[in-house]
């Protein structure tokens, strides 16, 4: 009963403010300026693929659970599944697509608006020493198993490139 009736009249005084003014500071350190927030690496470049059973070929080498990043040589010859940047297989690639077509004026005064804004927005983060805002690239990688022709069916796209590969 004390606890909440002191509370209650803490709350009521316009000096005490409910929610914590920034920066918040705990134990004398600025949240942010720890190591983990300042030098910590940005998203990877590459799209993430999950591979929720082990795949094992003919030789009994086996490529275990877990999440990889996906990545497509420069040539579009081949799929490169990485772990910690080590790659760990290497897929060929039997068909790529790249989207070619021209973006619309009404498509590039969208960006050049969005642009503008994601500039105003780096300025004010760079006041408080956060990390810029980057634009996002579309990426998304698969995998499902074809029952029909015994092989996995890899699918990856970034931004405007599309690839499928395949382990038998």
């Amino acid at each position: 009963m004390l606890e909440g009736a002191y509370a209650e009249s803490i709350l009521n005084f316009k000096e005490i403010r409910t929610y914590p003014v920034e920066p918040q500071e705990t134990s004398g350190v600025t949240l942010g300026s720890q190591a983990i927030y300042k030098y910590a690496l940005y998203e990877s470049d590459y799209p993430t693929l999950s591979l929720v059973d082990e795949i094992t070929n003919g030789e009994g080498d086996k490529i275990p659970a877990g999440h990889y990043e996906l990545a497509l040589t420069d040539e579009r010859d081949f799929l490169i599944l990485m772990q910690s940047k080590k790659p760990v297989a290497i897929i060929p690639v039997f068909k790529v697509e790249e989207d070619i077509s021209k973006p619309t004026k009404k498509e590039i005064k969208i960006e050049k608006k969005i642009e503008k804004q994601r500039k105003k927005t780096n300025e004010k983060r760079a006041k408080k020493g956060i990390k810029p805002d980057v634009p996002q690239i579309h990426m998304e990688a698969s995998i499902e198993y074809n029952h029909e022709g015994k092989y996995y069916l890899i699918k990856y796209e970034r931004d405007r490139i599309r690839a499928w590969g395949a382990i038998k």
